[in-house]
C-alpha cells in the first residue's frame, strides 16, 4: 500500500484512539454511563482494543492486506471501512451488493452538497460541470451571495482522493456557506478560511481555491486565487489572460496574506474555471493535456455559449486521454459575458 495513504490512516486512526481512551479517563462515572446508554464500559474497551490493533497493522504494513489473496484491499473501501479484511472480488454476492449500496449512497451524498442549480447572473451565460475520478472526490464548485447581494463563484479542489477528501471537501462547503455571506470581499473570506483550516485539516494537506465576486452592474470580476488553477479569460478580441494565484493554498501557510484582483467583463469574454483533473490529463503515452493545449482549445471557442464550451472540452478531453483512466476529479465552470 501507497505509504503516504497508510500513514494517513494510522494518523485518524490513532486520534480516534486517543479520543475514546480520553473519554474513559476523563468521564465521570454518572456522565459515562449516560454517554454509553444500555452498552457496557467493556465494549467501549473493546472498540478501543480493536483500534490499537489497527494502528499496529498500520506500523508493520499489514493494515488493508486481504486475507484470502495476501494482496492489499481497494484503498476505496478502507477510506469507507478501515476494518475491511478482504478484497471485494472475494466477497459473498449478499456482501458485495451491500458495498455497492453504501458506494452508491456516498456518491449521492456528495453529489447533493453541489449546487443543484446555477444561478441568474445578468448578461451572463454560465455552466458546470464536475466529475469524481473514484467513487466519491474533492473538488467542489459552489454559487452563493456576498453580504452585498454580489455573485460568490466558488471552484476548489482539496489535494487527495476519496473518502477523507469528500469529507474535509463537505467541512470546505460548510465553511464558506456560513462565511461568504457574512463578507464583502472575497479576500476577507479566503483569509478567515485560512485561519480555520490551518490547524484543522487532519486527513489532507490543503485546499485550492479560487473565489470571485462578480457584480451585475460594474461587471468587475474580483476575485482571490489561493494556489489554483489559474482560470483563463478569453477576451473579445481572442487574446486569453490567466488569472494567476493571489496567495497560498488554504491551510499550508498560517502567517500569510490573501491579495485581490479585479479585471473588467465585456461583452463578448469568456472565462473558463477548472481544476487540476482538466490539465493533468494524460494520454496513453502519459503525455499531459497540459494548460498551452487548454489555451488552445478555449483560443477558438468564442462563439459558443458555456453549455457548448464544457461539452467541447469534455470531448476534447475524452479524445486526448482514450482508453486512460481518469487520475483526478474534474470540475469546469464557464462564463460568457453576452
Amino acid at each position: 500500500m501507497d505509504t503516504t495513504l497508510l500513514k494517513r490512516f494510522r494518523e485518524t486512526i490513532l486520534q480516534r484512539a486517543q479520543n475514546i481512551s480520553g473519554f474513559l479517563q476523563n468521564t465521570p462515572p454518572s456522565t459515562l454511563k449516560l454517554r454509553i446508554g444500555p452498552a457496557s464500559e467493556m465494549a467501549v474497551a473493546e472498540e478501543l482494543a480493536l483500534l490499537n490493533n489497527t494502528i499496529k497493522k498500520a506500523d508493520d504494513h499489514t493494515l488493508g492486506k486481504c486475507e484470502v489473496c495476501d494482496g492489499y484491499i481497494e484503498s476505496v473501501r478502507l477510506e469507507m471501512d478501515y476494518t475491511a479484511c478482504v478484497c471485494i472480488e472475494h466477497l459473498s454476492r449478499e456482501e458485495r451488493s451491500k458495498l455497492e449500496n453504501d458506494l452508491e449512497l456516498s456518491a449521492k451524498v456528495q453529489q447533493a452538497l453541489l449546487p443543484q442549480t446555477l444561478p441568474r447572473i445578468r448578461a451572463v451565460d454560465i455552466a458546470a460541470y464536475s466529475q469524481p475520478a473514484r467513487i466519491v472526490g474533492g473538488d467542489y464548485f459552489d454559487f452563493l451571495k456576498f453580504k452585498d447581494g454580489s455573485h460568490a463563484i466558488i471552484i476548489a479542489d482539496v489535494m487527495g482522493k476519496g473518502m477523507p477528501a469528500s469529507m474535509l471537501m463537505a467541512s470546505l462547503q460548510a465553511s464558506l456557506r456560513i462565511i461568504a455571506p457574512e463578507s464583502n470581499e472575497p479576500s476577507e473570506v479566503v483569509a478567515r478560511l485560512n485561519s480555520l483550516f490551518c490547524h484543522n485539516i487532519r486527513l489532507t494537506n490543503f485546499v485550492t481555491l479560487f473565489l470571485a465576486k462578480f457584480n451585475e452592474e460594474t461587471r468587475i470580476f474580483s476575485y482571490c486565487n489561493a494556489g489554483h488553477n489559474p482560470p483563463l479569460l478569453r477576451k473579445s478580441d481572442g487574446t486569453i489572460e490567466t488569472l494567476e494565484p493571489t496567495g497560498a493554498a488554504i491551510g499550508l501557510i498560517e502567517q500569510t496574506s490573501f491579495d485581490q484582483r479585479s479585471v473588467s467583463l465585456n461583452s463578448g469574454d469568456q472565462l473558463l474555471m477548472y481544476t487540476d483533473g482538466v490539465v493533468e490529463s494524460f494520454d496513453p503515452q502519459r503525455t499531459m493535456f497540459g494548460q498551452e493545449r487548454l489555451e488552445e482549445f478555449l483560443r477558438f471557442s468564442g462563439k459558443k455559449s458555456a453549455h457548448q464550451l464544457i461539452g467541447d472540452l469534455k470531448k476534447s478531453l475524452q479524445t486526448f486521454t482514450g482508453s486512460t483512466t481518469p487520475a483526478d476529479d474534474t470540475t469546469i465552470i464557464a462564463m460568457n459575458v453576452k
